[in-house]
């Protein structure tokens, strides 16, 4: 996933990034969003986590902890299925899955 665009709204005291794995037309998008001033956010009911590809699910979880993220499903096959996926929570306490990208499109057959 790579930053595709930035922009800053000084006036309205906010940032917002859009992340993807190509142009915006043609693939799904994550919009980010920094409010200046904001240190804490309520995480309310409503989210529960999100859901990446990774070409490698064990360098994954090794650099989500280099990164500070604390691993809440060691790396490795679902029971059922097989699909490799490994669990995160970030520091804020967002919670992130890391799914196997082959794995997944054998799924979808």
């Amino acid at each position: 996933m790579e930053l595709l665009r930035k922009r800053d709204n000084p006036k309205y005291k906010y940032t917002i990034a859009m992340m993807g794995y190509g142009p915006e037309d043609k693939n799904t998008v994550l919009e980010l969003t920094y409010n200046y001033g904001v240190t804490e956010y309520s995480k309310g009911n409503a989210y529960a986590q999100i859901a990446i590809g990774t070409d490698d699910v064990y360098k994954t979880a090794e650099a989500v902890k280099k990164h500070g993220g604390k691993i809440t499903r060691e790396p490795g096959p679902l029971p059922g299925i097989g699909t490799k996926i490994v669990a995160c929570v970030d520091p804020d306490g967002w919670k992130t899955v890391f799914v196997d990208n082959i794995d997944f499109l054998k799924e979808l057959e």
